[in-house]
């Protein structure tokens, strides 16, 4: 079983390493607000 990295880069929402630190500074963003869109419908249900 792997075991899910922790991150040192500051830019995951979670702890865990999610392959973000090589992202440009548009494309971070773009993940991130489309990573919240997705945690805030699935509190509404």
């Amino acid at each position: 079983m792997s075991e899910v990295r922790k991150c040192g880069c500051g830019r995951s929402l979670t702890g865990n390493c999610m392959g973000w630190h090589a992202l440009s500074e548009e494309e971070y963003l773009a993940q991130k607000a489309a990573y919240e869109a997705e945690q805030a419908e699935k509190d509404e249900k």
